[in-house]
């Protein structure tokens, strides 16, 4: 059995920086394998009997595959490999990278074990350490298809675009029948902008295995790449309901194509839809870090802090390194209350992408709008607020057509406020009145004036 690599469409977006959805999945290549994650891990696995291996699953979600030379696996090394799977259920990477070393050394001639450690190592930031892993992979199995696809998918996506396409034109002259490998080499292409090739080669995939519902998944990603919505939709109808019954749905449970679906309907406004395409596409894939974030974000738009915190926790574990994720989940905690929480997420979003001026955005509402906030006075914490909007400010570009930009005004707020409590610490105390006075009794101080959250959510709101 194999795990998912990371390389699936697109990050998740939440934040409103609609130009940054595109320009990632523009960039980020295709995943072949399915994966399981979250509470899946307390349900039974169900492999399937073939030698030729297929589709695992679990309760009723698609958690995996299995390829026939992993019925090789027996004694230590299948006991650490399924150690390793329900480490990976359980989202805990270390542990499934430590088990499926062992797995690798107890089953050194087994292409599984290496291709699920490098899938786990991307995951964890490692792609130098994941490469030596799929190659290893199809060196023990020299046609070894997901372990051949994961390397080049991931040289393509660590800035060695011309290395992944010798690779896979080697590959693709040796094996011209292998419609897998023929379809990765398509992505290669379509992530190089060479639509004419990826779309060909997609085709030829499709000549080979016409109900390969990847290859369309891929033709659907380019038209989207190259800003062809409705024929990405066309293509998108095909693989999840079909035109009828002389044509139906290749795969109506594809996680690829649903997650498509749906940035394009959010895109679109059409949010309801896109709730749904994204759920749908959790329901397959628990572990797709991209449909967690995504469904988080709309969930955070819509003021449902509780739902949409867990959500993002998942995508946090499932993707230790992913700056966006952190960014989320930190806007969550924000609005939940938990600004310490909060901090530290933005603070590892900006150690993972220091160009992501919209942490210092969202640092800004939490410095400004939080009650209080330990080890700071008020008169800090509104300084600081100031600066973190004054950096959004210098580092965001310049703003999206149509968007809106309420930085200024939530300076403006801010230095208001500043002012106030200048104002305020400059005032004399006035006496206490006497015991004899008279004096009325205290009342409760009313709501501040600046209770209301300006921005909305933050990272989902507010046209960043």
């Amino acid at each position: 059995m194999s795990i998912c690599s990371k390389r699936q469409i697109g990050v998740g977006l939440a934040s409103g920086l609609a130009g940054a959805l595109a320009s990632a999945i523009a960039f980020t290549p295709f995943f072949l394998v399915a994966c399981g994650g979250g509470d899946q891990a307390s349900k039974p696995v169900q492999y399937p009997t073939s030698d030729a291996g297929g589709i695992v699953t679990q309760g009723n979600a698609q958690v995996g595959l299995t390829t026939g030379e992993t019925s090789g696996l027996t004694g230590a090394a299948k006991d650490a490999y399924e150690r390793g799977w329900r480490a990976w259920l359980n989202g805990d990477l270390p542990g499934a990278k430590a088990a499926f070393q062992e797995a690798g050394t107890d089953a050194p001639t087994s292409p599984a074990p290496p291709y699920s450690l490098g899938t786990v190592m991307e995951r964890l930031g490692d792609p130098s350490g994941a490469q030596t892993q799929f190659r290893a992979s199809f060196t023990n199995k020299p046609d070894y298809e997901p372990g051949i696809c994961a390397y080049a998918l991931s040289l393509a996506s660590n800035g060695k675009a011309a290395d992944a396409d010798s690779f896979l034109s080697d590959k693709h002259a040796k094996l011209p029948n292998s419609y897998v490998i023929t379809t990765c080499y398509a992505e290669v292409k379509s992530l190089a902008g060479d639509t004419t090739s990826a779309q060909s080669l997609a085709g030829d995939a499709l000549r080979v295995k016409p109900d390969y519902s990847e290859a369309m998944v891929v033709i659907a990603r380019d038209y989207y790449r190259q800003h062809k919505i409705g024929l990405a939709m066309y293509a998108l109808q095909a693989i999840l309901q079909g035109f009828g019954d002389s044509s139906p749905a290749r795969d109506k449970d594809n996680a690829e194509a649903h997650l498509l679906r749906g940035i394009i309907e959010r895109d679109q406004g059409q949010r309801l839809a896109a709730m749904t395409d994204f759920d749908a596409a959790r329901s397959s894939r628990p572990d797709m870090v991209e449909a967690l974030i995504q469904t988080g974000a709309m969930k955070l738009e819509a003021g449902n802090v509780a739902d949409a915190t867990p959500l993002l926790e998942a995508s946090v574990r499932y993707a230790p390194q992913n700056a966006l994720a952190h960014l989320n989940l930190g806007d969550a905690y924000r609005l939940g209350g938990r600004p310490a929480d909060a901090k530290k997420e933005f603070d590892t979003a900006l150690s993972l992408d220091s160009t992501q001026a919209t942490a210092h955005y969202d640092m800004g509402l939490m410095y400004l709008f939080s009650p209080s906030i330990p080890g700071m006075s008020a008169d800090t914490q509104v300084s600081t607020a100031i600066k973190e909007f004054q950096t959004h400010k210098s580092r965001r570009g310049p703003t999206s057509p149509g968007a809106t930009d309420d930085t200024d005004e939530l300076l403006a707020r801010a230095q208001a406020k500043q002012a106030e409590l200048k104002n305020a610490a400059a005032t004399p105390v006035a006496p206490a009145p006497s015991a004899t006075g008279g004096a009325k009794p205290a009342t409760s101080a009313g709501p501040s004036s600046t209770g209301g959250k300006v921005g909305g959510s933050g990272t989902v709101g507010g046209g960043h």
